[in-house]
């Protein structure tokens, strides 16, 4: 029987850890990514500063399944056969499959409104944030870039206090601009957006509301409204959606094309089809495209993907309605939120930091972190 992970993301790691569980029972196991490493993307933001170094926050997928006996296959699935159990992958191979599951993440879609196609950078995948902090770094030696970022949400205020300090502590300027489309957080709790608000601001970084992005190009984000701000470097922050794979294939899915799935992580359809993280809608629930969900569903993806081959009983998934975040600033402070318990300071920066370091310590068992070679892929 052959097991077939696609993508290295959250939800896959206790999966990928203990593929031994699927090996030991004469199983095949493969994971299909496009990267050999995967940037963890809780700790994106503070990669991009330089609080972080590569290699503290990224996991090598490649030699994690390789040293547990898996196969590991560099490439893009392009379509699911569901009917007959294969994948098509862009370069044409075919990979077979009898159980599948699916962590592919989410992106940013650009594609109607981005006619610029060097100067903006989607904030995933997380690599993008080196490829930019170089460009950057480059840039602060000899003039005053600017700097724009794009979204409204936790990622837009994370990333622009992140930016300021790269550049305030590699002895640069740049003029540092938010564009938070109708309302800076506006699914926040007020007082979490008033403390962005005053963040940003202490630190110069201008905050433009009222009007969404309606497309980039030559080096003008031009609003909705008519207005329109000069940039070196974009910074997108959008919102996120999954691939189209899955309603191209004809899959069921979400409105967002999320693949369908039921409470066991399972598609709707195909019940040898299993999903987590970004990439899936649950039926009959909203899940934010936030880490957290990934996290949880780890072990009741690796229990329900036993049980696939098993028989056993599965496991159900229950998301629960709240969650906590904290924001980081960028300034060794952060913005903690659950609910409408709202607070900032160097304390909840350092709880996240804690929080973000046990889960990678977790995981991180394939030398990366003495692993210190550039990775861009």
């Amino acid at each position: 029987m052959h097991m077939v992970f696609v993508g290295g993301g959250h939800a896959h790691l206790t999966s990928l850890v203990n593929i031994g569980d699927y090996v030991k029972l004469g199983h095949r196991v493969s994971l299909i990514s496009p990267v050999t490493h995967h940037y963890y993307s809780g700790m994106g933001p503070g990669l991009l500063s330089g609080i972080y170094r590569p290699e503290e926050v990224r996991f090598h997928i490649k030699k994690l399944v390789e040293d547990r006996g898996a196969s590991f296959v560099k490439g893009y699935v392009a379509r699911i056969n569901a009917r007959k159990r294969f994948l098509v992958l862009k370069s044409g191979e075919e990979v077979p499959y009898d159980v599948v599951s699916f962590n592919t993440g989410s992106g940013v879609p650009l594609d109607e409104v981005n006619d610029d196609k060097i100067n903006v950078y989607p904030v995933k995948p997380i690599v993008n944030l080196l490829r930019a902090r170089k460009i950057i770094l480059d840039k602060i030696r000899g003039e005053v870039p600017r700097l724009l970022v794009v979204g409204g949400g936790p990622a837009g205020v994370e990333l622009s206090g992140n930016v300021w300090r790269l550049v305030h502590d590699n002895g640069g300027q740049a003029e540092i601009t938010l564009v938070a489309g109708g309302s800076l957080l506006s699914f926040f709790p007020g007082k979490a957006r008033s403390l962005a608000i005053a963040s940003l601001h202490e630190r110069g970084i201008e905050v433009v509301e009222g009007a969404q992005v309606s497309r980039f190009a030559d080096g003008e984000a031009v609003l909705a409204d008519g207005r329109r701000l000069s940039y070196d470097i974009v910074f997108a922050a959008l919102g996120v959606k999954p691939s189209q794979i899955f309603r191209e294939s004809g899959l069921p899915t979400g409105d967002d094309g999320g693949l369908l799935v039921n409470e066991h992580l399972q598609s709707v359809a195909h019940p040898e089809i299993f999903g987590g993280g970004d990439c899936i809608s649950l039926q009959g629930s909203h899940l934010d495209k936030v880490g957290v969900y990934a996290v949880r569903q780890n072990e009741i993806l690796h229990h329900n993907l036993l049980s696939a081959f098993s028989g056993e009983s599965m496991e159900k998934f229950m998301p629960q309605g709240t969650y906590l975040l904290i924001f980081n600033l960028g300034d060794g402070t952060g913005i903690f939120v659950r609910r409408s318990w709202v607070w900032s300071g160097r304390l909840a920066f350092l709880f996240k930091d804690y929080l973000d370091r046990s889960f990678m310590r977790k995981f991180q068992v394939s030398g990366e972190r003495e692993d210190r070679s550039e990775v861009l892929d």
